[in-house]
């Protein structure tokens, strides 16, 4: 890679372009929008120079597109900005290794990135040093990739299947899914929520294929229709409805209590009971159930 200038400069915003754009988390981005506009941005972007039509200085995103798009969010013109000499094979790696650097990266972006670097010509050896991981490992995520196993590699973002698991299933038939399925419980590879999640995952790929209908992969999500009056009431008056249920439970539970507290105490007052529960050693009583009939609580 070619030697990177380290001087800042202030660069128009309108005259960066993003060289390698990717979906973002709303709620994510607009904590990177409300960050900088209270306390500034902490940290310059990285481009490089680009050709331009209008023979002007023209740049592209290396790093930091998303605080490339907060500041134009805000309002901002200009942006404090490093400028690297290198090549746009250098600059698209040295992006995707910044991604997967950082520390509280989605998952789901390191897989993509793993793809991106696969189709730019990158061996599995090559990947691995580059984002940190083993090259085994990078070679079963590229073959989940190549198969378009979406869905299993969605699994492995979430954690609910292990890497090696996805691979076994992504090879086998409906049966023998079932059967690594079963095996992974066995062997403590999931535990019982997983399995009942990677079932029904296992369902839905074999029923509307191995993609996922979402923008986790690069496709646009499509848009939501807003919810309407009528509805935001259904589910509010389903919540009260939930409330009422759960009051009248804890009424007739207190109610069974305050019963069995009185019943007890008469029995207390009762010396042959006593006695009766003593000689059959029953006369001991839970410490909550003790200090209500003693009446030391209310």
């Amino acid at each position: 890679m070619e030697r990177v200038t380290k001087r800042v400069v202030m660069i128009p915003v309108d005259r960066i372009t993003v060289l390698n754009p990717r979906s973002r988390e709303k709620r994510r981005f607009q904590e990177i929008v409300e960050n900088i506009g209270r306390v500034g941005l902490k940290r310059p972007i990285t481009v490089r120079r680009v050709p331009s039509k209008d023979g002007q200085e023209a740049y592209g995103v290396v790093c930091g597109e998303g605080r490339l798009r907060a500041c134009i969010e805000l309002g901002q013109t200009e942006i404090p900005a490093v400028v690297v000499d290198a090549s746009e094979q250098d600059c698209l790696v040295m992006g995707l290794v910044e991604n997967c650097a950082r520390r509280q990266h989605r998952p789901v972006d390191l897989l993509h990135d793993i793809g991106t670097l696969r189709k730019r010509g990158y061996n599995d050896a090559e990947i691995a040093t580059k984002v940190g991981c083993t090259q085994q490992w990078v070679n079963m995520i590229g073959s989940l990739i190549e198969r378009g196993e979406e869905r299993l590699l969605s699994a492995v973002e979430t954690g609910i299947l292990p890497i090696s698991v996805a691979i076994e299933i992504a090879k086998a038939d409906e049966a023998g899914e079932q059967a690594l399925l079963a095996q992974a419980y066995a062997e403590k590879k999931l535990s019982g929520g997983k399995l009942v999640k990677a079932r029904l995952l296992l369902e839905a790929r074999r029923k509307r294929g191995r993609e996922v209908d979402n923008n986790a992969f690069g496709r646009k999500e499509p848009p939501r229709s807003p919810t309407s009056p009528t509805a935001l009431l259904r589910i509010f008056q389903q919540e009260a409805d939930r409330e009422r249920v759960l009051v009248k439970k804890a009424e007739l539970t207190q109610s069974r209590l305050m019963f069995i507290v009185e019943a007890m105490r008469k029995l207390r007052g009762d010396q042959a009971f006593v006695q009766l529960l003593q000689a059959e050693r029953l006369d001991a009583m839970p410490a909550d159930l003790e200090a209500r009939v003693a009446g030391r609580t209310s």
